[in-house]
């Protein structure tokens, strides 16, 4: 769920208070709430709320604070994610690194792509103008932060 904006809020607020009280009880923002794929019990909304319905005000403080928590577990789970690729992409960069030495020279690469098969003589590329692309510090080979760049260009 992204943020919106206070008129958008605010005109929500006014589809859910369908009598026009200036309220919206707990069973409207229930539905609201599963709507958006938010599921909770009544309980859990009065627990959380504390009384039986909002305002306006209380609405938009309700709406920031469900909002934030989507973002910091939505940042957990990206966070998650990018450690275990980063772990895949370090088993990947150690089957190039034959040597162990924590670089990938061009041997190592060309060694490596003709034993899995995806190393072709005809194709006209050298290992050197491969890693060369890649090499920011033009050392000659590719340290780990040098292969996940490659592994991530379009």
């Amino acid at each position: 769920m992204s943020p919106i904006n206070s008129i958008n809020v605010s005109r929500i607020f006014s589809k859910l208070d369908k009598n026009g009280d200036g309220l919206v009880s707990l069973d409207e923002l229930k539905g609201f709430l599963e709507t958006i794929g938010i599921n909770s019990s009544q309980e859990e909304l009065e627990l959380l709320v504390g009384k039986t319905s909002l305002d306006s005000i209380d609405f938009f403080f309700f709406y920031d604070a469900i909002t934030k928590a989507n973002i910091k577990e939505s940042n957990k789970h990206d966070h998650r994610e990018n450690i275990f690729l980063e772990h895949d992409l370090l088993k990947v960069f150690r089957v190039f690194d034959t040597n162990g030495d924590g670089f990938i020279c061009c041997e190592e690469l060309q060694r490596t792509l003709s034993r899995l098969g995806l190393w072709d003589e005809k194709c006209g590329k050298d290992c050197k103008s491969m890693i060369n692309v890649y090499d920011k510090n033009s050392d000659g080979k590719l340290d780990f932060e040098e292969f996940k760049d490659m592994m991530f260009a379009n």
